[in-house]
């Protein structure tokens, strides 16, 4: 899934972000490619789920990613 530094002074929601756009930017995620759900990849990553979601709503104000009609976020 991801993976994040927890010691080094950036913010978990930069790191994610910046890890997620990797993905993208880099094809490894394909176009309408759903995202794992919030609490998916905050029990994963250890992670309080609102960092999760405050990250998705970063990646979607940055056109990264959108929001189906169904609630779901697609890279």
């Amino acid at each position: 899934m991801f993976s994040l530094r927890l010691q080094g002074g950036i913010p978990l929601s930069e790191q994610l972000e910046a890890r997620i756009a990797e993905l993208i930017i880099g094809g490894e995620m394909a176009e309408n490619e759903k995202l794992p759900a919030v609490r998916e990849v905050a029990k994963a990553l250890t992670i309080n789920p609102n960092t999760v979601q405050k990250t998705y709503r970063q990646l979607e104000q940055r056109a990264y990613i959108f929001a189906s009609r169904k609630g779901q976020l697609c890279g």
